[in-house]
């Protein structure tokens, strides 16, 4: 699972940062495209506006077969108080165009990539292809929440992997 986890993360960082390289965060010092997994990152009480926030809430599978069927549900959270210069009045409109980058991100022509195993990031190894892909469903927008100056909105999708005996 994490394989797939990771593969749908870094198709999604690369897509973002082609779509709005403006879109960064600095997270410990480091500037990067504005996605993050929570699960990822160290605790902390404050939410980073204006970044897309990777959640992953349920997994479901199926192990008949030579290889194992898994579907995980990804929620992506993100929220807005739009801009100073603007007195946060376009709030909306900022909560748009990140709709808007999401969408483009998620719901193409191609809603596929190549499975890779990113585990030798953290040891300095190279990343290394698989020989399965992972493949998801069409983005659900959920309802705009108002979290006191921000507008917030949670994107939900289903991922799914065909999973090696070896992954599992």
């Amino acid at each position: 699972m994490q394989n797939a986890k990771d593969t749908f993360y870094e198709m999604l960082r690369g897509r973002l940062a082609a779509l709005n390289p403006g879109r960064t965060i600095v997270l410990r010092g480091v500037v990067r495209p504005g996605v993050l997994v929570e699960e990822n990152e160290l605790v902390s009480t404050v939410v980073l506006p204006d970044c897309f926030r990777v959640n992953w809430t349920q997994a479901a599978g199926d192990p008949d077969g030579d290889l194992a069927t898994i579907a995980l549900q990804c929620e992506i959270e993100y929220e807005t108080a739009g801009t100073a210069l603007n007195g946060g009045m376009d709030r909306g409109r900022a909560l748009s165009a990140m709709d808007a980058e999401l969408q483009a991100t998620i719901n193409t022509d191609t809603q596929t990539a190549l499975k890779s195993n990113y585990k030798g990031l953290t040891t300095g190894l190279a990343v290394e292809p698989m020989a399965t892909s992972i493949w998801w469903g069409q983005l659900v927008f959920g309802k705009v929440e108002i979290k006191d100056d921000r507008l917030a909105r949670t994107g939900t999708v289903m991922v799914m992997s065909y999973e090696k005996t070896s992954e599992l």
